[in-house]
């Protein structure tokens, strides 16, 4: 592929991208991006944490976890838990708010990439998936 091609590529997937999020934020009540979202995708899935093992396990910073800690406490989606044997460990537990703020953000991303979809007959749809799942493979063979 020839680098202006391939750059009209990585510029198409960028808008792609961008269009998505802006959709996605106008749709969604709350406050939130993507990572506090992932946040409590990882809760609800994972149990009770620490903030620290979940930034290590999404890859941000300690500090980026703090911001998203307290923007989900604030919102009454987390709640601090205290460890009965030592009370200076904190962990994390999504809330009842916080699992149906979740499922509201899976709906609206299923409804949005539903929608993305329609542009695309089934030939196209299985071309893209196949194309999608090469890239992944590709990625974690990278690792």
């Amino acid at each position: 592929m020839q680098e202006k091609d391939l750059f009209k590529l990585i510029h198409m997937i960028d808008k792609i991208n961008n269009e998505n999020i802006v959709r996605f934020t106008k749709a969604f009540p709350y406050p939130l991006g993507i990572s506090p979202i992932l946040v409590l995708s990882d809760l609800k899935t994972n149990g009770v944490q620490k903030q620290v093992d979940l930034a290590d396990k999404l890859g941000y910073t300690k500090g980026a976890m703090t911001n998203i800690a307290t923007k989900l406490l604030d919102l009454g989606l987390a709640e601090k838990v205290f460890d009965e044997t030592d009370r200076r460990v904190i962990q994390l537990r999504i809330t009842p708010a916080g699992k149906k703020a979740l499922l509201e953000a899976q709906a609206i991303g299923q409804s949005l990439f539903m929608q993305h979809f329609e542009a695309l007959n089934e030939e196209e749809i299985k071309q893209y998936f196949k194309i999608q799942e090469k890239l992944l493979k590709h990625m974690k063979d990278q690792k």
